[in-house]
This record gives C-alpha cells, structure tokens and sequence, in this order.
C-alpha cells in the first residue's frame, strides 16, 4: 500500500483565515450514541477524518447503516442493528472500541469488542469505565485482546470516578440513558465534548442534567428516537492552528471558533505576550511581537488541556528565557520532545517535586515506568531547522508539522496517517494559509 508523508519548506509566515472543523473528540462518540435511537439521526459537522470513517465502516458492519449524505453530514440509521460483536482488527486502530459496549448491551445484552489501540501516551486504565459498569449489572471476561461484556438488564448506580476520565463518563452516560431507575455520576467530566454528548442524548429523548460541579444525573428512559444535530467545533484543531500562526510570525481568523471553550489557552496567549481577538467571526491569532517565557501545568478542564501542551510547546520554543511545562493528566505525553531537539530546541527533562503524587496526577501513579518524565524545561528562543521524523502520535505529529512550518529549511514527515486521524486536510487549509507543503507518496 502506497504510504503519504508531507514535505514542509519553513519560513513563511500564515496569513488568512481557515474553518475550524467539528470536534474530533465528539464527533465520532455522537455516531456511537445514535445507535441507542430508534430512529435515524443526522449529524452536521462532521469532520472528513479517518477516526470518523472508522466509526462508520464499524457501524455498517454491525447491521446498522452510517453514511455520508452531505458535506460533513452523516446519517446514522440503527434500525438494522444486529450484530453484537466489533471486529478486532479496529482495536489497534482506534480507542472507540469499548465505547460501543452500553448500544451492544442495551439491544442484545452483550457486547464482545477488541481491547482499544490509539495513541502511545501511557496507559489509559479501562477500570475506570468497567466498575462503573459492572454497578449497572454488567459481567466482563478478558480473553485473546477481546473485551466480553453481558448483562440481563442495565439499572441505575451511584458511582464515583477515583480520577477524571473522559471516556468513561461518555461510557456511563451511554449506558445510564436506557438503563432502569436513575444513575448518578460523580467526579464526572466537565469537558464541552461531555456536554455535546448530553445535549445530544437529550434530543433523542434522554433524561440528564448536571446537577452541581463534576455531578451527572441520569434517568434512565424506555426508548430514544433520533434528532438532526450540530457537532461542536474542535478546540484542539483550534489551538494548532493559533500556534502554528504565532510560531511563524503570522496573522490568521479561526472562523467559528468559540472562546468559552478556549479560556485556559488564551490566558497563556496572554502570559507569553501574543496577540488575539475575539469577534463574531470567530478569533484572530497574531504574532505582535517578542514572546516571553512562562511555566504551564496542565490539567482536567478548566484548566490548560493535556492535548494542547504539545502544539504549546512549539510556542514556549519561541519565547525569550526558561519555561516549564508539567504534565499531570497523561502518564507520558513528551514523545514529540526528541523531534524537537533534533530540530534545534533546547529543551530538558524532570520530574517535578510533588506532595502525594497518588492523588496529585490524574494517571494511576503506580502504572508510570522509570523512563516516564512528567516536565521539562523549554530555554528558548529556538531557530527550528528542517529534518526527517516519522509520526508516532496525533498531536506530536501536529507538533513537529507547526515547528516545520516556522523552521528553516525542509522537512519530511511520514506516517501522516497519525495526523489525518484528527485534521481534516490539513495540509489544503495550510495551504491556502500561505504554507509551503506538499504531500508526496511512496
């Protein structure tokens, strides 16, 4: 098969404006949920990535029908839904295998899925979801990389998450909304791609409110119908195409872009110095002058989101002095450090002190290796300059790609499959932001 890489010649600023498409962390789970309909639904702004099409090949070959029927329009049909059991071969691909568990369980009373892939940023512990599960009546058995789940009949829990997962409480609210009696969550996720989903759910017929901070309340329903819904924009897509205009002294307009999903990174825009503003257009992201050096710790939402510090750091890269990034929701999340280095960047590793780090860091602290670093020290301003990398996952794709941007000379980057798993064309929007970037096949 022919494999893609892009080839990235540095040094033009971005200028222009680009359309930040459909969130890739709601857009896929939104088609999952369709299934506990009874009816078609159509979901808008769906972005063209290839976590999507997977969702969907996944779908059709459970009986029930996802189809493109419109730029980024997708309808879900569940009524044919028959087969109970998801192909292994999407587990190494994917991280949405168990989140077809509760749409399996609720039409057939068992769900037999590949343990999930996706990318290597540590370990991201199934536990959390299973013993919410196992509360509303579900068994599990572990067998040859397949996950078997069965239950005669969901019902309504109480139950506490021991750390913030967002998979999970997506999990539990698709089991919740047709299980018997009412299930309240509790150290639930706040993230607006958790609140997509309820609001979702709620239009075919659900019954979930947020009752107070990270509390859920759900009652379960008899049935759900279908509804036509709007994904919401993807805030990730957003803070990569803001660094990459910054990191290359230039000027864009995220068109639709929404700023109340956006507050912790616009607050280190304003730490460092670099220039925004906000409009009903969307936000324009511009480089005004010197940036400076600042110290960024991230964190369950509200806070700094683990997703961006990679694409953060090419900007602290470019600031002027010492900053420190601390990583405490993924166990290991600097995979991309060593490309950048080789790009140029001064950047060190450590681990930061920290009091009782069982309950400070949202990983299981005893699942870390001796080899995982939750900081480093970024000594900037850096001349990035062009190399060769292959992609090992999403974001630190996306990382390298904005340095390659603002570096002098070429890059090459392969696996791009890695990227294009959450950026729709990618390499067309940069393009026509004044990029010079070229995808070639080998």
């Amino acid at each position: 098969m022919a494999k893609a890489s892009f080839v990235v010649t540095g040094g033009t600023p971005l200028y222009g404006s680009v359309q930040v498409g459909g969130a890739k962390n709601a857009s896929y789970k939104l088609m999952i949920a369709a299934l506990l309909g009874s009816q078609e639904s159509r979901l808008l702004n769906l972005p063209g990535i290839s976590d999507v099409d997977l969702v969907a090949a996944v779908i059709n070959e459970l009986g029930a029908t996802a189809k493109r029927v419109g730029e980024g329009t997708f309808v879900i049909d569940p009524r044919n839904f028959r087969f109970s059991s998801v192909n292994g071969k999407y587990g190494a691909q994917s991280r949405a295998s168990t989140l077809f568990i509760p749409a399996l369980l609720a039409k057939f009373g068992e769900a037999i899925v590949p343990l999930p892939g996706g990318d290597k940023i540590g370990k991201r512990p199934l536990e959390r979801h299973m013993m919410g599960l196992e509360l509303m009546g579900v068994r599990f058995e572990q067998t040859d990389g397949l996950l078997k789940a069965r239950c005669k009949k969901l019902h309504g829990c109480t139950y506490r998450f021991e750390k913030n997962t967002h998979t999970g409480t997506e999990t539990l609210l698709m089991a919740a909304v047709l299980a018997e009696g009412k299930t309240v969550l509790e150290n639930a996720a706040e993230e607006p791609e958790i609140d997509d989903l309820i609001n979702f759910l709620n239009a075919l017929g659900a019954k979930i409110r947020r009752r107070a901070f990270r509390t859920i309340e759900i009652e379960g329903v008899q049935s759900l119908s279908g509804a036509i819904y709007k994904i919401m924009p993807d805030r990730n897509e957003a803070v990569s195409y803001a660094c990459a205009a910054i990191a290359s002294k230039g000027d864009i307009v995220l068109e639709n872009a929404r700023h109340q999903d956006l507050r912790a990174f616009l607050d280190q825009l304003d730490a460092i110095g670099a220039g925004y503003e906000i409009g009903d257009y969307g936000i324009r992201f511009y480089y005004k002058g010197a940036l400076r050096a600042t110290d960024v710790t991230t964190e369950i939402h509200p806070g700094f989101m683990t997703d961006w510090q990679p694409l953060f750091a090419t900007l602290l890269c470019n600031c002027h002095g010492e900053s420190i990034i601390h990583e405490t929701v993924m166990q290991n999340r600097f995979q991309y450090v060593e490309h950048l280095r080789a790009m140029g960047a001064h950047i060190e590793y450590f681990n930061p002190s920290v009091k009782n780090p069982e309950s400070y860091y949202n990983f299981n602290w005893a699942d870390r290796s001796e080899t995982d670093y939750h900081g480093i020290r970024i000594f900037g301003p850096t001349r990035f300059r062009g190399g060769e990398f292959t992609v090992h996952d999403l974001r630190a794709g996306a990382t390298i790609l904005l340095a390659a941007i603002s570096a002098q000379g070429k890059t090459i980057l392969h696996n791009i499959e890695q990227v294009e798993r959450g950026y729709q064309k990618i390499d067309e929007k940069l393009l026509l932001l004044g990029a010079k970037i070229e995808r070639v096949t080998s």
